[in-house]
Parts: C-alpha cells; sequence; structure tokens
C-alpha cells in the first residue's frame, strides 16, 4: 500500500483510526473457548464490526508469540482473513524487531513474504544494517520506534548529550536517511504529545504512527493538534478501550460502538483541519 492510498482511505473513511489487536487469550469472553481457535474467532468478531470505522489493525505480536503454535496460527488466520475480506485495511505488524542484518533479513520475509503484513515496528538501536533489509519490500513500509510512551522512555530516549540534543532526536534524524516518506513511518506515543511539534520538524512529510490513545490517556485532540502536517500524517492506535470494552457475548458490537465513537471525534478534526 502506498502513502497515496492510505491518505485517500483515511478521507474515505474520515477516520485515522488503528484497532490494536493485543489479543489477551485470558480477557476474551468465556463465550469463545467453544471455537476451534478463540483468539482468531475474537479477531474475526472485532474485525467485522469495526472496520468500517478504522484503517489499520495492529496485531501486536508477543500476545501470539506467547502462545506457541497455536498463537501464530492465530495471528495467521488473522492477517489471511483481513487481506481476503477488507483489502483496503492497512495491516502493522508490531513486532518491534531490531537484529543484525541477517536476523532482519529472516524477520522481514517472515512478516512481508510469509504473512503479508504492510508494515512492521522495528527498533533502529543498531542501526542502519539492522533496519535496510525491511526496506528492500515494494510498497512495505518500515515504522521506526521514536519515542515511547513508557516510564522507561525516559532512561535513554529522552537522555540529553553534550550538544543538547535528545537522543530521540538523534534517531529520528538519522534514520530518516535510509527510506522515504514512501516507506517509513515514525512512532511517538501519545502521551508525549507535544514533542510531536520536535519530531514532526524533522520529518515534515512522513506518517507517524501514535499509540496511546485510549486506556493509556493520551489526548486526540492534541495529537492531531501537534502532530498533524497538509494530509495528517497520522495513523492513531486504540487498543484496549475498544477491544476489551465489553467481555460478554455482545462484545463484538460493543467494540464497533467505542470505534464509531473515536471515528466521529477524527471526523471533526479532519474537517476543522479542512483534510476533508
Amino acid at each position: 500500500m502506498t502513502g497515496e492510498q492510505l491518505f485517500q482511505n483515511i478521507k474515505n473513511k474520515k477516520s485515522f483510526l488503528c484497532i490494536g489487536l493485543d489479543t489477551d487469550i485470558k480477557k476474551i469472553p468465556e463465550s469463545l473457548h467453544k471455537y476451534n481457535n478463540p483468539a482468531f474467532e475474537f479477531n474475526k468478531q472485532i474485525i467485522d464490526s469495526t472496520n468500517k470505522y478504522s484503517v489499520a489493525y495492529k496485531p501486536n505480536t508477543a500476545f501470539y508469540e506467547s502462545r506457541g503454535l497455536h498463537g501464530w496460527e492465530s495471528l495467521e488466520l488473522t492477517v489471511s482473513y483481513i487481506k481476503k475480506y477488507y483489502p483496503d485495511i492497512f495491516l502493522i505488524a508490531d513486532a518491534k524487531r531490531g537484529d543484525i542484518a541477517n536476523s532482519s533479513e529472516m524477520y522481514a520475509k517472515a512478516f512481508f513474504e510469509n504473512m503479508e503484513f504492510d508494515a512492521v515496528t522495528v527498533s533502529p538501536y543498531m542501526g542502519k544494517d539492522s533496519v535496510m533489509p525491511f526496506l528492500k519490500y515494494k510498497n512495505k513500509w518500515v515504522i521506526i520506534v521514536a519515542l515511547t510512551s513508557n516510564p522507561g522512555a525516559e532512561d535513554f530516549q529522552l537522555f540529553k548529550s553534550g550538544n543538547n540534543k535528545i537522543l530521540f532526536e538523534t534517531v529520528v534524524q538519522k534514520s530518516k536517511e535510509w527510506g522515504t516518506a514512501d516507506n517509513m513511518m515514525f512512532v511517538t506515543g501519545a502521551t508525549r504529545a507535544s514533542l510531536l511539534v520536535t519530531i514532526r520538524s524533522i520529518i515534515p512529510d512522513h506518517f507517524i504512527l501514535v499509540p496511546g490513545v485510549g486506556a493509556q490517556g493520551g489526548s486526540l485532540d492534541e495529537v492531531v493538534k501537534y502532530g498533524k502536517n497538509k494530509k495528517l500524517g497520522l495513523i492513531v492506535n486504540s487498543c484496549r478501550s475498544i477491544i476489551f470494552a465489553d467481555n460478554t457475548p455482545g462484545f463484538a458490537e460493543t467494540a464497533g460502538s467505542k470505534a464509531k465513537e473515536l471515528q466521529l471525534q477524527m471526523q471533526k478534526l479532519l474537517k476543522e483541519n479542512h483534510i476533508i
């Protein structure tokens, strides 16, 4: 999927919502455990009820890897289902991979060839040769982890060097040289929305993936205020406040309602900022 196709989908759906499919088998409704693959059934029903309000889905691979073979099966079934029935959806593997070149080549093959994701999150801290194998794939995206919302971000990401430059600024400045605005995005947590101004000044044309709106307390208004560009340039992820809003048999309908609430907020912001 190209950046222009993604932007067109944002305009069509009047939404820049990404829904995290962090499917914790312990949190899904008990009624689903009668299915052969409860996690996939949960994902399928969530997707069917929310796809009209979202432009992207982002499974966090840890929730699937932790369950071994059964977890990988759930993930592969989920990817195949989205690709078959909702091909306009931008599909992100939230894997945060980052290893030396040979290993990265295998990770890229796993997510871009074997499972047909559109994008994968990558940690850039081992440098250029750990990221470049992902960038070899046409119409695929690398999403660089730049600035996260967790308290531990202060250990390294917010470290200020002798030249008064903060480490995450150096990471964004350097890594943007490896790709383009058509194959590279950056992650910035919503709870650090004011720092989006700094990141946007370095990458004016790139998309930014912003997790943390919803249960984590990030403000959608602030994310747009500080992070938008002329084509919006934002994908905002919400997970728990949508997929785990209800653990009764009506969970999917509730998820659809929660997704619609966010979509309507996004539609308002898109109009206010003259993007649609």
